[in-house]
């Protein structure tokens, strides 16, 4: 079960676990301590008798009965060895209670006072101790169970996110990244609650509830097996509505991260939806995956109040089995019922009450395990799903003895090289050509025709169906992913940067950069000037999520600072000017005319001026090179690219 992998993880924490049950078992302990208070309480109050006179008249009643047994025993020679043992082993069990009784009665002799009162005022400042020390008890269990829940999924949650980072970029476009977000965040969150109940209620109150059974079972054992005969039943029962609270809490879960994804496209997508006039369309759609969590949160209800229910229920039945063969015994003053031996003595109303006291102190602790039933097989529902993704297969991985580039001139090559995100739609055909170490190529063509995924193979956040890249001669499937990336800038068509200030996002271009090297790359991407006179706090200025308060040319030229500071030997710009206002593409455009020299570069770009940098260019139609040349070549003998140039 995942659920039980999310608790071997706490187990990393030993000393915490030790101590959590040790408090729980003081809570337990004192639980029933603060019960048994009940007996010496009705003794003093129904009989007027100090706790002395008690021990003191049932060690004598002890004393009686074994002497009455002895003497059956002597006055019987003929009897059975099968009841001779039996009423052997009732006399050493009797003498065993004498004895107890005894030590009773000089403990009290020696602490307690002498009258009913005193006896009374003594007992209620002991309880009044005691309920302060398991309150102690109590609040220690709880900082210790959520220093443990809260350690296992900081971990949980730091291998999801890794895992995540680690994942092939296609499985974002796959699940999308509110369902991977959904996870890390919703997902962790009732494993948490899940763990909490685990280690607090799962382990604090099955320690009461065993006390008050340990007491219930030390008065009468008999009266106590009678009691569970229906035990198996509800636990049949308890079973059935668990496998429906797991699979109704995955339902949950999966439209939770549907309700995700909807809140983050309507938000990403905003302008389109409110322009579009969308607004009624997106409602629907939030209202309709609302509506089936909002159904499937009521099934869940109905079961966890059932499940309640039903604890509830057969504690009440448990004790009113009890009640009524205890109250028959009591009243017919006989020790066995249907010819079963019930009590080695009538017994006794305090005794039954005491009984009953302590069944319902065992009650208490099992209705507040139903409390956490719904909780923690909501855990074990999503413990599920969390260890779909951490064991999910990467594709793109690192080979066992990755070879190294140092020493190898930097070519870049291509060899039929085909790639599909689905068999019946291939993307790339058998793709062919080589790119020189310093070369500046550009990749035109029409939209969908595989340009952006021919970019995406470079850095390697897609591998070939078949074929293979080549950098210095050395397949990318061969080589350490970091050393590859180490090699590579990128400059998106949607400029991402991050919530920083600008000063710290250029330096991720290189995290070790000095200030003076970051403002240097910003002049380099012609950057400086707005920084320093649009940007009220200059480099200092934080840019919020996804820098969206900036221009699109603003972030393109931020982005490309931090290419620039990276200093890569491979720059990958994917319609890096595709929406962008004059003004920047014309200063983007004179910081690469500098930048690209000494370097590869790879271009994607529907903008022709940006070309004027190629040393070549090639064509791409329906996932295949189709042509390659200088712009001159191409417009003496290439018709796409002719009417390409001619629409710019």
């Amino acid at each position: 079960m995942n659920f039980w992998k999310i608790v071997k993880i706490s187990f990393r924490h030993p000393w915490n676990i030790v101590f959590c049950v040790i408090t729980a078992l003081g809570v337990g302990l004192l639980w029933g301590m603060n019960l048994s208070a009940v007996f010496p309480f009705m003794q003093i109050t129904f009989k007027d008798e100090t706790m002395q006179m008690w021990a003191e008249k049932s060690a004598a009643e002890s004393a009686q009965q074994i002497e009455d047994w002895e003497r059956e025993l002597a006055e019987s020679p003929d009897l059975a060895p099968k009841d001779r043992m039996f009423l052997e082993h009732k006399i050493k069990v009797e003498r065993a209670t004498q004895n107890g009784y005894e030590l009773l009665h000089s403990l009290f002799c020696r602490y307690l006072p002498t009258t009913p009162f005193g006896t009374i005022v003594v007992l209620l400042i002991a309880l009044l101790g005691m309920t302060v020390l398991k309150t102690l008890f109590l609040i220690a269990n709880s900082v210790l169970v959520a220093r443990i829940a809260n350690e296992t999924i900081f971990e949980v949650r730091n291998r999801l996110y890794n895992k995540c980072l680690a994942l092939e970029v296609a499985r974002y476009n796959q699940e999308g990244s509110a369902v991977l977000m959904s996870r890390i965040t919703n997902d962790v969150a009732g494993i948490g609650t899940g763990l909490t109940d685990l280690y607090g209620k799962m382990i604090r109150e099955p320690l009461k509830m065993f006390v008050c059974l340990g007491i219930a079972l030390w008065i009468n054992w008999q009266l106590f097996v009678v009691t569970l005969c229906i035990l198996p039943l509800i636990a049949w029962a308890i079973q059935k509505l668990a496998k429906k609270i797991r699979k109704t809490s995955r339902q949950i879960m999966k439209e939770v991260a549907k309700l995700y994804q909807t809140i983050q496209e309507t938000f990403f997508g905003i302008k389109i939806v409110k322009c579009f006039t969308l607004e009624e369309d997106q409602q629907k759609r939030f209202q309709v995956q609302g509506r089936v969590i909002y159904r499937n949160s009521l099934k869940v209800a109905f079961l966890d109040v059932l499940a309640k229910g039903l604890v509830e229920c057969s504690g009440i039945l448990l004790v009113s089995i009890a009640l009524l063969v205890g109250a028959w015994l009591v009243l017919t003053e006989n020790t066995t019922m249907f010819g079963i031996p019930m009590a080695e003595r009538p017994l006794e109303i305090e005794w039954l009450v005491m009984f009953y006291v302590a069944l319902l102190g065992a009650a208490d602790p099992a209705r507040k395990l139903s409390d956490i039933f719904t909780s923690v097989m909501n855990a074990v529902a999503v413990s599920d799903r969390v260890y779909e993704l951490l064991e999910s297969p990467v594709q793109i991985r690192d080979p066992e003895k990755p070879k190294t580039l140092e020493g190898k001139t930097l070519d870049l090559a291509f060899r039929n090289v085909d790639f599909d995100y689905a068999p019946d739609r291939p993307v790339l055909k058998n793709v062919n050509f080589t790119i020189p170490f310093g070369k500046t190529v550009g990749i035109v063509g029409p939209n969908g025709c595989g340009k952006s995924t021919l970019l995406n193979l470079i850095p390697r956040l897609a591998d070939p169906v078949s074929g293979e890249v080549l950098m210095g001669g050395v397949s990318l499937k061969e080589l350490a992913q970091k050393e590859i990336h180490e090699q590579i800038g990128l400059v998106s068509q949607d400029a991402i940067l991050f919530d920083d200030t600008v000063m710290e996002n250029i330096r991720r271009g290189r995290l070790d950069a000095t200030d003076e090297e970051v403002i240097q790359a910003a002049k380099q991407a012609k950057a400086d000037d707005f920084i320093t006179k649009a940007l009220p706090q200059g480099y200092a200025t934080p840019l919020g999520p996804l820098g969206n308060s900036l221009s699109g040319g603003q972030r393109q030229r931020l982005a490309l600072a931090r290419v620039i500071l990276r200093d890569p030997k491979f720059l990958l710009l994917d319609e890096a000017t595709s929406q962008i206002d004059l003004e920047s593409e014309r200063a983007i455009q004179e910081s690469l005319a500098e930048f690209h020299q000494g370097r590869t570069v790879v271009l994607v770009t529907h903008r022709l001026g940006i070309l004027g940098i190629a040393d070549e260019i090639i064509v791409m139609e329906n996932g295949q090179i189709t042509d390659h040349g200088t712009h001159d070549e191409l417009m003496s003998r290439c018709g796409f690219y002719q009417r390409l140039f001619a629409g710019e």
